[in-house]
């Protein structure tokens, strides 16, 4: 059995907390900056990139703290163990702010795409930043 593979990444972001939520857990904020568009229909985000949907619900959330979705490719969700989560975290010395992304992806995944999948990220965040203008 092939172990998953976790991609782990750290965002410094000056901004606040429920402003950084809003882009991280409702389908405007993730439009403006995740995916080409997103919509939500009951509790199933469909992500749309290129014009291809993909599907993910959210599993767990605490307010201005994380959000967890899980894939639901294959429309099946017990046959898939893929999630991403976004954290937020602040430096009580500091106040400084951190956005902790993690991606488990599918056994299948080689490292090229692991690879891949890490520059996206970082240039979806970017993203971010330049809608959160900071």
């Amino acid at each position: 059995m092939k172990n998953n593979i976790v991609i782990e990444l750290e965002f410094s972001l000056n901004t606040s907390p429920s402003i950084l939520f809003n882009r991280l857990s409702t389908p405007s904020g993730l439009s403006e900056w995740f995916a080409d568009d997103v919509n939500l229909n009951g509790s199933v985000f469909t992500f749309i990139w290129d014009k291809v949907e993909h599907y993910a619900e959210v599993v767990n959330k605490k307010e201005n703290k994380f959000i967890r979705y899980k894939w639901l490719e294959n429309g099946n969700p017990e046959d898939q163990n893929s999630f991403f989560e976004f954290r937020i975290e602040t430096d009580e010395i500091t106040g400084g702010l951190s956005l902790f992304v993690t991606e488990q992806l599918d056994p299948d995944t080689n490292q090229d795409e692991a690879n891949d999948i890490t520059s996206l990220w970082e240039h979806q965040v970017s993203e971010l930043r330049r809608i959160l203008g900071v």
